[in-house]
């Protein structure tokens, strides 16, 4: 009896071609992942100009960002917007979302930056133990400049609270800033100089 010769692999056991079916995506998970996109265009449109010059995207994705950031009316935003997440559909996520994740991480640091300095000014006018402990940490600042600034800092804490001018506080805040900036890891500003354009909080 003659043997049967094996069948093809792209056939099925009664001799007719295999078919292959491809699962498509539910309903629910296509509305989850359009939702998805439009959250990911906020928060570029949210992003600073910078942040987005260098980062790869189509030109017509890149046009539709900068169109939402001239339209200055709340419905034009809110159409323009919705432009935005239909041109996410044609763009790589992975470096739209990498640079949404770098700007977020960058932002919780300035806010650790922020608090640390604080805690160190107020450390500083309190104490004259804070004064070592700085010093021992940060050799290499100002510590001269820096007890000057500690005094007039005290000198205006001690003031009537009418009489206080808060400079001291500022001064001393602005001195403290780039040391702390440095230490987590960010490129340090002037060591020790007023920037009238950095933020502090407003002493109460």
């Amino acid at each position: 009896m003659p043997q049967r010769p094996d069948q093809p692999a792209d056939h099925a056991p009664d001799g007719l071609p295999q078919t292959f079916e491809f699962e498509r995506p539910s309903k629910t998970r296509r509305k989850q992942q359009a939702h998805d996109l439009q959250a990911l265009g906020e928060a570029l449109v949210a992003l600073p100009p910078s942040r987005l010059k260098d980062v790869p995207m189509p030109e017509a994705l890149r046009d539709a960002i900068a169109q939402y950031r001239r339209t200055r009316s709340f419905e034009g935003q809110r159409r323009q917007l919705q432009y935005v997440g239909k041109q996410m559909r044609f763009a790589d996520e992975g470096p739209l979302r990498e640079a949404v994740d770098a700007f977020k991480l960058g932002s919780a640091k300035d806010t650790l930056t922020l608090h640390e300095t604080e805690r160190w000014r107020d450390e500083l006018v309190a104490s004259d133990d804070a004064l070592t402990r700085w010093a021992g940490e940060f050799p290499g600042s100002d510590l001269q400049r820096l007890r000057s600034l500690v005094r007039a800092a005290r000198k205006d804490a001690a003031a009537a609270p009418e009489q206080r001018n808060g400079r001291g506080y500022r001064e001393l805040f602005q001195f403290i800033k780039p040391w702390l900036g440095d230490a987590a890891g960010q490129p340090a500003h002037d060591r020790g100089e007023h920037h009238d354009d950095e933020e502090e909080p407003d002493d109460e």
